[in-house]
């Protein structure tokens, strides 16, 4: 019990100071003629964004930081992003959700591949909201990684020929509803990101996970697409990314999706 506790907080930490890693990640992304080995492969220090300040190590503590200099630069005092400290808990927090839901049957493999997964989606969900776009070069890497793992799974027969098939069909119907929808509103509905976007969703969910995960995007995209026409003044026709919806359903039916359909399908019963 004491090994599980002291874990959970290693994971915690860890969580957030990977959750710092991907801010940085984010903020390079949006540079002109970003490289991973260039940007991230020979990291220059970290620095203030406003006035290009490096920071000290007082400055990099995950989230206590941020509260300690209350959500200011210490050196040119502008207003530090709520992204970051959100950013950090929010990584901390799923790290020790996928930490516990894999603790029954701990591989280390297993569980690198789903935090690896999970810093992926959040970059996703950050970049999307800031820039209203999904970056190739982190989306790309994760579907030939996913990709790859089901297909080593499937040679370890840890897959069966079955589950193998679910994932495919999952990438199938995911990707191709997307198309659809980008094809047919010549991308004025749905970006094709959202489309590259499914195929990972796919490779990660499944067939019955994957249902779950659209029918919750489009729940809570509906919902906040209300509230911010009620609240914000947004129109139908605004530009709202839909990407950080499909990550949010995403990252609840890694967790829940068998809990969710079961609660569905109760619903039909007599």
């Amino acid at each position: 019990m004491i090994f599980i506790i002291l874990t959970s907080i290693l994971v915690f930490v860890s969580g957030m100071c990977i959750g710092s890693f991907l801010n940085c990640v984010i903020y390079r992304l949006a540079l002109p003629n970003f490289s991973f080995w260039k940007n991230l492969g020979g990291l220059s220090r970290s620095f203030c964004p406003h006035c290009k300040h490096v920071l000290s190590w007082r400055d990099l503590f995950p989230v206590f930081s941020f509260l300690f200099l209350k959500g200011k630069c210490r050196y040119c005092r502008k207003k530090i992003s709520w992204q970051y400290p959100l950013v950090e808990a929010l990584t901390a927090l799923v790290f020790l959700l996928i930490f516990n839901l894999q603790i029954s049957n701990l591989k280390i493999i297993n569980l690198a591949f789903a935090f690896y997964v999970a810093c992926v989606l959040i970059i996703i969900f950050v970049y999307d909201l800031k820039h209203y776009i999904i970056p190739d070069k982190v989306l790309f890497p994760a579907i030939i990684i996913a990709a790859g793992v089901r297909i080593l799974d499937f040679g370890l027969g840890i897959l069966d020929f079955n589950n193998l098939l679910s994932y495919f069909f999952a990438v199938i119907a995911a990707a191709g509803f997307f198309l659809i929808i980008f094809l047919i509103s010549r991308g004025r509905w749905m970006g094709f990101g959202d489309v590259k976007l499914a195929v990972l969703m796919g490779l990660l969910l499944g067939f019955s996970n994957v249902l779950a995960a659209l029918f919750l995007a489009f729940f809570f995209g509906a919902i906040i697409g209300v509230i911010l026409m009620v609240f914000k003044g947004k129109k139908l026709k605004s530009e709202i990314p839909f990407g950080p919806f499909l990550i949010l359903g995403t990252f609840i039916s890694m967790f829940w999706a068998p809990q969710i359909i079961q609660w569905y399908l109760n619903l039909f019963q007599i």
